[in-house]
C-alpha cells in the first residue's frame, strides 16, 4: 500500500523511457525518505563499510517502500534496502548480516563484472533509469516521509541476478566483515533460514530476494560452520543497535500497516518504545489528532532531547494546519541535531506554511539553502526553494531554483525554460547567474529524444 497522503509531502513522477523487450517488466519501484531510519541503517552499516575498506559516506543507502524481502545494489555504491525486510527482520543482527553480504558484492567487484556482461542496450538502460531515479528523488523532513518518486523499477530477476560463485563469494566477505567488526554471524544465518523454505516456490511466489540471490543449502551450510566455530557466535548485539532496530521497526509498522492492526496489536499499556512509537502513528493516521498527541507529549516527556520524536510531532501538527506549533517542534528537532537535512527541510515547509509572515518564508529559504548545500539533488528543497524566493520577491533566484528542480527531474525543456529566464535577471558572472549557464549547456548537450 501507498504511503498515508498526510505522510507524503510531494510525490514525484517521471515518465521514463524503456526500450527493448525489458519493458514489460517495470513496475513501480517507491523511494521514500526519513530522517530517523536512514540514521538507524547508516550507524547499523557503517563499521561494516569500515571493515570492507570503504568509505561510509560514498555508499549510498535508499529505502523502497516495498512489503517484500530484499535488498539489492545497483551502479556501483548504491544500496537498495526493502521496508519488508527491515520489518520481517527479527533483530538488528539480521539486517547488518544483510548489509554485510550486499557490502560483499560492492567491495568484490560483482556490479562492474555484471555490467561488462550486459549484453544489449535495453539492461544498461534500465540500469541508468534506476540510478536516475535515485538520484532525483529527494526526500522531505517529514518522519517516516518526506518525498514519494513513482517511477520504473528495473527487471530484477534479469539485470540484478548474480552468479551463485558471486554468492558464495559475498557470503565469505560478510562472514569477514561480521567478525573484523567483532558481531556474530548468526544474523546472516537466520535471514538465510528464513528464505530456504522458498526454494520450492515457482519464481512468482518467491521472495525477490531469492530471485536475485540465488540461495542454496551448501550456502547455507558453509555460514553455519563458520558461525559454529566461531568465538562470535553469541556475541550480543550493541544494546544501542537493538534500541535502534526497534524503533525504526514502530515508526515503519505505524506508517505502513493499517492503523488499525496495529492498534491491536500494541495495546495502549505495552510500555515497549516500540509499541508506543507504532501506536503514535496509528493515532495519527486514524487520525485521532488529540491522542496522538498524548501519545507523542507521553514519548517527549520520556525522551525530551530526542529529535526525532520532536521531529514526528511536528509533521502531525504541521498535517493538521497548526503551523505556529509546528514550527516550534521542528525547530526542536533541528536544534537537538544540528545539520540534519531532512529535519532542516521540515522546519522549512512548515514555516512556509505559516501565513503572511515574510520574515518566517525568508527564513525558510536560509534553510532550504543549506539543505541544497548538503544534499544539491534534493528535488523537494529546491522547489520549496523556489516558493520561498517567490514569496519574498527574488524572482530570478526562483527561477534558478525552479531550473535545478525540473532539471532533476529530467524535465529539460522546463528547466532551459527557467534557466533562461533566471540568466536573463541575475547579474552576469555571478556565481547563480554561472549555474544558470550550466544548466542551460548541460539541457544543450543532451542529445534529442
Amino acid at each position: 500500500m501507498p504511503w498515508p497522503r498526510r505522510l507524503v509531502t510531494l510525490a514525484l513522477v517521471a515518465t521514463l523511457a524503456c526500450p527493448g523487450p525489458a519493458a514489460a517488466a517495470r513496475a513501480p519501484l517507491t523511494l521514500i525518505r526519513d530522517a530517523e531510519i536512514e540514521h538507524t541503517i547508516r550507524a547499523l552499516a557503517t563499521p561494516v563499510f569500515q571493515a570492507a575498506s570503504l568509505d561510509p559516506n560514498a555508499v549510498h543507502i535508499y529505502l523502497v517502500q516495498d512489503k517484500a524481502i530484499n535488498a539489492f545494489v545497483a551502479g556501483g555504491m548504491n544500496m537498495f534496502i526493502h521496508t519488508g525486510l527491515l520489518m520481517e527482520a527479527d533483530n538488528a543482527n539480521q539486517v547488518i548480516g544483510v548489509i554485510a553480504h550486499e557490502t560483499g558484492h560492492i567491495a568484490g567487484g560483482h556490479l562492474v563484472r555484471m555490467r561488462g556482461a550486459m549484453e544489449d542496450a535495453s539492461g544498461a538502460a534500465l540500469l541508468a533509469m534506476l540510478l536516475g531515479m535515485a538520484v532525483a528523488v529527494g526526500g522531505g523532513g517529514q518522519a517516516g516521509g518526506g518525498i514519494v518518486f513513482g517511477g520504473t523499477q528495473i527487471a530484477q530477476r534479469s539485470l540484478l541476478s548474480f552468479s551463485r560463485a558471486q554468492e558464495n563469494t559475498a557470503d565469505q566477505a560478510a562472514l569477514r566483515y561480521l567478525d573484523a567488526t567483532g558481531q556474530s554471524s548468526r544474523g546472516l544465518l537466520q535471514f538465510m533460514e528464513k528464505l530456504k523454505d522458498q526454494e520450492l516456490l515457482t519464481g512468482t511466489l518467491q521472495e525477490p530476494y531469492l530471485t536475485t540471490h540465488p540461495l542454496t543449502r551448501d550456502r547455507i551450510e558453509a555460514i553455519r560452520q563458520h558461525v559454529g566455530g566461531s568465538p562470535l557466535a553469541d556475541a550480543p548485539e550493541p544494546p544501542a543497535f537493538d534500541a535502534l532496530f526497534q524503533r525504526m521497526q514502530g515508526k515503519l509498522i505505524g506508517f505502513i500497516d493499517p492503523p488499525e492492526k496495529t492498534l491491536r496489536t500494541f495495546k495502549a499499556d505495552d510500555p515497549g518504545l516500540k509499541a508506543r512509537i507504532a501506536r503514535a502513528v496509528a493515532l495519527y493516521r486514524v487520525p485521532d489528532l488529540e491522542k496522538a498527541l498524548v501519545a507523542l507529549d507521553s514519548l517527549l516527556a520520556d525522551h525530551p532531547d530526542d529529535p526525532y520524536f520532536h521531529e514526528l510531532k511536528g509533521q502531525v501538527l504541521y498535517e493538521n494546519g497548526r503551523m505556529p506549533e509546528a514550527v516550534a517542534a521542528y525547530r526542536d528537532a533541528t536544534r537537538l541535531a544540528p545539520g540534519e537535512p531532512l529535519l532542516m527541510l521540515g522546519l522549512a515547509q512548515a514555516l512556509l506554511g505559516v501565513q503572511q509572515d515574510p520574515e518566517a518564508w525568508a527564513e525558510a529559504g536560509e534553510y532550504l539553502e543549506k539543505v541544497v548545500a548538503r544534499e544539491p539533488d534534493n528535488a523537494q528543497a529546491w522547489q520549496l526553494l523556489s516558493v520561498s524566493y517567490s514569496e519574498t520577491g527574488r524572482m530570478p533566484l526562483a527561477a534558478l531554483a525552479s531550473a535545478e528542480y525540473a532539471y532533476r527531474l529530467g524535465r529539460t525543456a522546463d528547466a532551459a525554460h527557467f534557466a533562461d529566464r533566471a540568466a536573463k535577471g541575475l547579474t552576469p558572472n555571478t556565481p547563480a547567474w554561472l549555474r544558470a549557464q550550466d544548466i542551460l549547456a548541460a539541457v544543450q548537450a543532451q542529445p534529442p529524444g
